[in-house]
């Protein structure tokens, strides 16, 4: 069983970036892809980020593409999200997840093996 463990939350300006990590441990990254999802208080787990396990293809939700970038890299055990040009609304818990199925997805029931999750808050 995979553990994943997420890190490089903060809080931080509009306008302003960060760079969430999220790690493996116990095995390595399956040859499935990996995601990262996000959840503000009161919403549900929303679709944010998708890589696929060559990380030659990614996949964005509308409201982040052009500003979010996902990347992964195997050797590592290691899957990361490049968030640039952050607004208030990217206010939430980040959560990385491990696909189960092997075509691109963005359904949260599709993903699994989730970390604690890393806080995110753009705030000036």
């Amino acid at each position: 069983q995979v553990q994943l463990v997420e890190s490089g939350g903060g809080l931080v300006q509009p306008g302003g970036s960060l760079r969430l990590s999220c790690s493996a441990s116990g095995r390595t990254f399956s040859t499935y892809p990996m995601g990262w999802f996000r959840q503000a208080p009161g919403n549900e787990r929303e679709f944010v980020a998708g890589v696929t396990w060559s990380g030659v293809s990614t996949y964005y939700a509308d409201s982040v593409k052009g500003r979010f970038t996902i990347s992964r890299d195997n050797f590592k055990n290691t899957m990361y999200l490049q968030m640039n040009s952050l607004k208030p609304e990217d206010t939430a818990v980040y959560y990385c997840g491990e696909s189960r199925v092997v075509y691109t997805t963005t359904r949260l029931s599709d993903f699994g093996s989730w970390g604690q999750g890393t806080q995110v808050t753009v705030s000036s």
